[in-house]
């Protein structure tokens, strides 16, 4: 499939990809959006909840919406997303990650950008309240991540997932960490660090045997944390096997569904591999579209509809 070209064309101060990014994730009005909560017992005896929102009529459609790295289901991308949706006849489960919904999770483990037995169980609750016939993942950043890997390293999976959309990935998790290590990326790399020393603290006290001081205060970097943390929590050697291993890119080619790709050139998070043009080329299912602008999952139209919001419900509808 050629390369989609885009005609995202925002007003002058949203062509800065630092003002889009920083103006869509903090200043950016909340979008009105009813849902409800459910939680979701795992099979390890953790939990994770879903924000529902639903469609004016009853559907048979269902779109699962995954939030990126410390994000939740009522950042105000989910819930744009998920308000469109509503709008044009689909019921959205917006997911939290294990202890991202506002309460600690019981877990040594959370999440990650690769772990998706989590995303396989939500799909499977979901499957079993036999009311929908259809189902798309759309995933922000680490969860289009996820979404892409669930989709490419499973042989099969059910039938009522039809199509996939991806906003902002990072196709390759270690390119993503170089970019956000880079000094214009002060701020966003400090913010994400802060959010999770403050969660390996408020751990601590339940894993004491695991979790410890010493180890606290070696994370002083995002690589740091994924060493002390990340990786032998959920079963890998270092932070660099847990790139290498969940990585979306290398799973590209065998996604046998239609996917959608939205990528921005002005991304700052993102590295040269997180545009695979030459592979999307080659390949039937997959569609990547480049705009010159948008940020890092900032791509304003108005502050009730963005760009991305639109692109996906239209994607979704073809």
């Amino acid at each position: 499939m050629p390369l989609i070209k885009s005609n995202y064309k925002p007003l002058f101060p949203f062509k800065n990809g630092h003002f889009s990014t920083i103006y869509s994730a903090k200043l950016r009005p909340s979008p009105n959006l009813v849902q409800q909560r459910e939680r979701l017992q795992l099979p390890d005896g953790d939990f994770m909840d879903i924000d529902w929102s639903f469609a004016n009529k009853p559907s048979r459609k269902v779109a699962i919406l995954l939030h990126g790295l410390e994000g939740n289901a009522q950042r105000t991308y989910m819930k744009g997303q998920a308000r469109i949706l509503n709008q044009n006849g689909w019921d959205a489960a917006a997911v939290n990650f294990r202890g991202c919904s506002g309460e600690d999770n019981l877990s040594y483990q959370s999440y990650n950008a690769g772990k998706t037995d989590d995303l396989e169980a939500i799909i499977n609750h979901i499957l079993k309240k036999d009311k929908y016939t259809e189902i798309t993942l759309v995933g922000f950043s680490l969860g289009g991540n996820l979404l892409l890997k669930y989709l490419g390293e499973r042989e099969s999976f059910p039938k009522e997932i039809k199509k996939a959309v991806a906003i902002s990935t990072p196709l390759s998790l270690k390119g993503s960490l170089e970019s956000l290590n880079e000094f214009s990326n002060w701020v966003y790399r400090n913010s994400f660090l802060f959010d999770l020393r403050k969660k390996y603290k408020t751990k601590m006290k339940d894993f004491p045997e695991k979790m410890t001081a010493s180890d606290y205060k070696k994370i002083t970097s995002l690589l740091e944390f994924d060493n002390i943390y990340t990786a032998p929590a959920h079963g890998f050697k270092d932070a660099l096997d847990y790139y290498e291993k969940n990585s979306s890119l290398q799973f590209l080619p065998n996604i046998q569904i239609p996917v959608f790709i939205l990528n921005s050139e002005n991304d700052s998070f993102l590295s040269s591999e997180c545009y695979p043009t030459e592979l999307v080329s080659t390949m039937k299912n997959l569609h990547l579209e480049i705009p010159k602008y948008g940020g890092h999952v900032g791509f304003h139209q108005t502050n009730k509809l963005y760009y991305s919001e639109k692109r996906a419900v239209q994607f979704l509808n073809e």
